[in-house]
Order: C-alpha cells, then structure tokens, then sequence
C-alpha cells in the first residue's frame, strides 16, 4: 500500500513514507486511512501508530513514468512527531525527481508555516491543505505563504457550506465523505465552491458525492464531471513529453486533462 497506483481520481501515485496519524479537526473523525490499517492489520503492524519507513524513500526514483503522486496518503507530512532531518530527505527526493509531480496535503498548517521557509521547494512540488467546514478556513491563509509552485485546497469530506478566498490559489477538490458512517454533502455547497471558482477563475475537481463507499454517488455534478487542473499539469505534460516522447501513458493524461481554467 506504499507505492502502488490508487483509485484517487486526482493523482497517479501514493508514497507513504510515513504511515499512521492522530486527529485534529471534524474531518478526521471517520478517517479512511485509520479504517484501512484496520483492515489490513498484516499490512499495519503498528496499526495507525506514527511510523517512519525510510526504507521507502528511494521508491521514485524506481519509478520511471512521470506521474503524480500524493506524498503520505496514509499520514499527515507535517505531523508533529516526523523529525525535521527526515522531512528534509523526503523534500531531496523530489527534488532529485522533476519527472514527477507531488501533492502534498495537510491539515498542520501551523507547522507547514513554522517549517516551509526551511525547506526547499522545487517546482514539482504541490502544496495543499484540508478544508472541511468554515472553521478551518485559517488553513489556506496559511497556504498562502508557503512558496510552493501550485497551492491547492481538498475540501473532503466536506462538512458544511464555505465562503473562500481563492487569491493565489491554483485547484479546489471537494468530495462528500464515504464509509459506514458517511456524513451526507449537500448539493448547494458544492454548488457555491464552483461558482466561486468559476469567479477567481481557479481549477475545479469534483472527486466524489460519497456514501457508503468511495464510488457509491458517483462522481457526476449537473450531468458531467469536472476534472479540471492547475495550468502546471499541462505544462509538466507538454515539458515531459519533449523528454519522453515514447511514453504513452503521458499522452493519455495529456488529452484527458487538457482542460484547465488557469
């Protein structure tokens, strides 16, 4: 569960090299990734425990197809038990592979900010931070002044309507929670985050309604799906396929999201 592809609809890749998390805020309560380690006890020794897997740092360099991948969709980057030297090694290895894109996503914003100056960021690395109800809105001011190439937020699984600032923010997920105890998303908060995407003019990715599982609403909204990316996919596209241009699945990405509003 560390390095292989994934059925989130936004990225290619997960790499986990830390695994296990505490909760912070609402939209944790009924975490995917606490129930996974749950699940699959053989695969999660330590259950949802923080653990640091160095032995799974080196995982993208192995990885030759240029891809997205969403860095600790099993834990939280910023989490405060991670040591500062080992966030460091994390950022060398994206930085020593530009063939990929990185999505980070976290719900530490204070510590995102405390340590973002420290770090270096390369423009593959995407930086981007959880927004479930009006509350944690905080969180994308924090956003704001981390100097990352695309800044995103991921409003899932969210929890209630939202009034935005969008300034200099690049893609708006939002999704509807899945599980056994599933929180319900109403159709009119969706509908207000993509109006005011339409107006900042900021990329718009519609994941999913939610219920009982992942997939069980589907992903439609208003008789399509919006899978819209920041401009810096499509010019991570066009920049990779110069470089390799015998790599089709490149060219498949190419064309699917060849719609962006930024």
């Amino acid at each position: 569960m560390s390095s292989s592809d994934t059925g989130i609809e936004w990225t290619d890749k997960t790499w986990n090299p830390t695994t296990g998390c505490n909760k912070v805020s609402p939209g944790c309560r009924y975490c995917y990734a606490e129930a996974l380690t749950e699940r699959f006890p053989q695969n999660f020794p330590k259950g949802f425990q923080l653990t640091l897997h160095p032995e799974r740092l080196q995982q993208p360099k192995r990885w030759r197809t240029p891809s997205r991948i969403f860095v600790n969709s099993m834990s939280d980057l910023f989490h405060e038990d991670i040591p500062f030297a080992y966030l460091q090694e994390i950022f060398s290895i994206m930085q020593e592979t530009p063939w990929h894109i990185y999505q980070i996503l976290t719900k530490r914003s204070e510590r995102l900010v405390e340590l973002a100056q420290r770090l270096e960021w390369s423009e593959n690395i995407w930086m981007g931070v959880s927004v479930e109800n009006q509350r944690y809105t905080s969180r994308i001011d924090a956003l704001r002044q981390v100097p990352a190439s695309v800044r995103f937020l991921s409003c899932e699984p969210l929890l209630g309507s939202l009034h935005l600032d969008l300034t200099d923010i690049d893609w708006v997920i939002v999704g509807g929670e899945s599980g056994y105890n599933h929180r319900p998303i109403k159709s009119e908060w969706i509908d207000e985050i993509l109006q005011q995407t339409r107006e900042a003019k900021v990329a718009f990715f519609f994941k999913q309604w939610g219920g009982k599982h992942s997939k069980a609403g589907g992903r439609l909204l208003d008789g399509r799906t919006w899978d819209e990316m920041p401009v810096a996919w499509e010019k991570h596209i066009i920049e990779w396929q110069k470089k390799f241009p015998r790599q089709h699945k490149l060219h498949e990405l190419g064309q699917k999201y060849l719609v962006s509003v930024k």
